[in-house]
Order: C-alpha cells, then structure tokens, then sequence
C-alpha cells in the first residue's frame, strides 16, 4: 500500500499516511496528528523500486 507524505503549513510538522489508491483519490481532507489543523500540503518523496531482473 503506497504511503503518502505530508507537512503541515501551519505547524510544520511532517507525516505520513498509509492508504490505497482509491482512498487517496477522494481528497478527503487530512488534519495534523500535531495541531488539528486542516492547512495540510503534499510532499513529494524518493521512490525505491527493487526489481528481480538485472536492468
């Protein structure tokens, strides 16, 4: 399952959430596990991907 990192813009504080594709696709509105607020901004992250074959 693909997780989803975040910052709040009031705060600062960064977090992360573990959800589907699906659930992640109804924009329901994130609060900061920190200050409860609603100012919640995406990040983007490295993505590590190990295959089985040599590329």
């Amino acid at each position: 399952m693909p997780e989803y990192e975040f910052q709040c813009a009031k705060c600062g504080k960064q977090f992360s959430v573990e959800e589907s594709i699906a659930e992640h696709e109804h924009h329901h509105k994130l609060k900061c596990p920190k200050c409860g607020s609603t100012k919640v901004e995406r990040r983007f992250s490295p993505v590590f991907v190990k295959t089985s074959k040599k590329s």
